[in-house]
């Protein structure tokens, strides 16, 4: 994982594909789509396509990267990597320099061709985001850290160009109202949208989606989903080094910018479960804390979290996270039904005897699902499709947020208390402009940041449990 101003996305990779065989059936069940976004774009010329693959009647797509780190160049090689259309990099921004440099080497290396962004093209600073979406790309790549997300979508969907933002997409309720609102306006304007939950795209994944709603296991009971794993990297404070500075240098650790990892990492899992329920929880009860993560360099997040979350349909959705060095590491779903069970990430499910009756993932273009979601997205704008996954980005965040709000708090949480809090973690950074500001938080004497413990909703959430009035004693005459 990368120290910069840009999203970490850390799942394991699979074998890369360029097989487009694995949108057939979402090709098919778009077709009206299709045919809805030509009318509009037939409509009115200066959105959809005019933005879009046939820009200018060529077969061209400029894009603009904002978050030059370890995921935000990824994405931007695997758009380049797309064999639909000519995908041009015209934009690039990040805080920092040195991560520009980096991304800027690797692009004239792996696509030489297609970088013609020239240093007056490369914007650093937090306002670099401004720059890119003022220049002429169609589409924007967002992968800064999340808590910057809300912002930077808002502001791009402002400026009619098509997005790509890597998951998560905010850190606070207030943020996931926010892509809420934006993402309404995007398909108002025709814009397509694609959140960097790649597993969606992955075609092992919805193989065995497709056999699971399809109840060839029955009723699903229940799931569990893990992302346990050894930790992530720290970056020592230099001397003279700002506070900002050195929060936005170890992002991954301040609940401001990457929401704990529950929610930059293990949105993946749950995001799974909520693709198969065809929804989000309606409640969350779980607990967590600090166990070895309990060093100066460790910031204010937790390094463990364990929720249950239930579903409007009783489903149970019990989720493990944990990040200790040392400890088994898993990072999967499973889920039971009446007829059976299964390993949705081993693309396998079995009878209740335990015999395997369905296996994906073996074949050629099953997995690489990283890839895979950059090779949808411009085969849609080169068809006119124009996808907007805001909604479920904004649903499956809020979902891990919910389970940080839970473990924090120790309390059991009903998902509008949750999504309706105005709890912000660092307002809507509009104005932070330098990184010699002030921090949204500070350390204390020792250095240390305050650590939220169990049973104290103090600026985690607004929420006062529901009590009913006690009724009144009648009293006793005979007595």
């Amino acid at each position: 994982m990368e120290n910069t101003l840009s999203d970490s996305n850390s799942s394991p990779k699979a074998p890369e594909t360029t097989n487009a065989s694995s949108r057939r059936d979402f090709l098919k069940k778009s077709s009206t789509v299709a045919a809805t976004a030509a009318a509009i774009t037939a409509a009115t010329p200066s959105l959809g396509l005019a933005r879009s693959a046939n820009v200018a009647g060529t077969n061209t797509v400029k894009i603009g990267l904002v978050g030059c780190g370890g995921r935000g160049t990824g994405a931007a090689v695997q758009a380049m990597n797309t064999k639909s259309g000519n995908v041009q990099l015209v934009a690039m921004a990040d805080v920092f320099g040195d991560r520009s440099d980096l991304a800027r080497k690797q692009f004239q290396t792996e696509h030489p061709d297609k970088v013609l962004a020239k240093d007056s093209d490369v914007h650093i600073g937090l306002d670099g985001y401004k720059k890119v979406i003022e220049s002429d790309a169609d589409l924007v790549i967002l992968a800064t850290p999340p808590g910057f997300r809300p912002l930077h979508f808002a502001a791009a969907i402002e400026a009619g160009k098509h997005v790509f933002m890597e998951k998560p997409v905010g850190v606070d309720a207030p943020g996931i109202r926010k892509v809420l609102k934006y993402g309404q306006i995007a398909s108002e304007k025709n814009l397509l949208v694609q959140v960097g939950l790649q597993r969606r795209h992955e075609r092992a994944y919805r193989e065995i989606v497709e056999q699971l709603k399809g109840g060839l296991i029955g009723d699903l009971l229940y799931s569990r989903v893990y992302w346990n794993s050894r930790g992530v990297w720290e970056r020592p404070r230099k001397e003279g080094q700002s506070e900002l500075d050195y929060q936005m240098r170890n992002w991954y650790y301040f609940n401001w910018l990457c929401g704990d990892h529950i929610v930059e990492q293990h949105i993946h899992n749950v995001d799974v479960i909520n693709w198969l329920m065809d929804g989000h929880p309606q409640k969350a009860a779980g607990m967590g804390g600090r166990l070895v993560r309990t060093g100066i360099d460790n910031g204010e997040i937790y390094d463990h979290h364990a929720v249950e979350y239930t579903y409007a349909n009783g489903h149970k959705m019990f989720s493990q996270c944990r990040h200790m060095p040392g400890c088994f590491n898993l990072v999967s779903e499973h889920v039971v039904g009446t007829k059976g069970s299964a390993d949705i990430s081993a693309g396998r499910i079995f009878s209740p005897d335990g015999k395997e009756i369905f296996k994906s993932g073996e074949g050629p273009g099953q997995r690489g699902g990283h890839q895979q979601e950059h090779h949808d997205l411009f085969a849609d704008l080169a068809q006119g499709i124009l996808p907007n996954e805001a909604e479920y980005g904004a649903h499956s965040t809020m979902t891990a947020i919910l389970g940080r709000l839970a473990t924090y708090t120790g309390k059991e949480l009903l998902w509008d208390d949750a999504i309706n809090s105005n709890v912000s973690l660092a307002g809507d950074l509009v104005d932070m402009l330098d990184l010699n500001g002030e921090a949204p938080i500070k350390p204390d004497e020792n250095g240390r940041y305050k650590i939220n413990k169990p049973g104290n909703n103090e600026g985690v959430i607004d929420w006062k449990p529901k009590t009913k009035p006690r009724k009144k004693r009648k009293k006793n005459i005979n007595k």
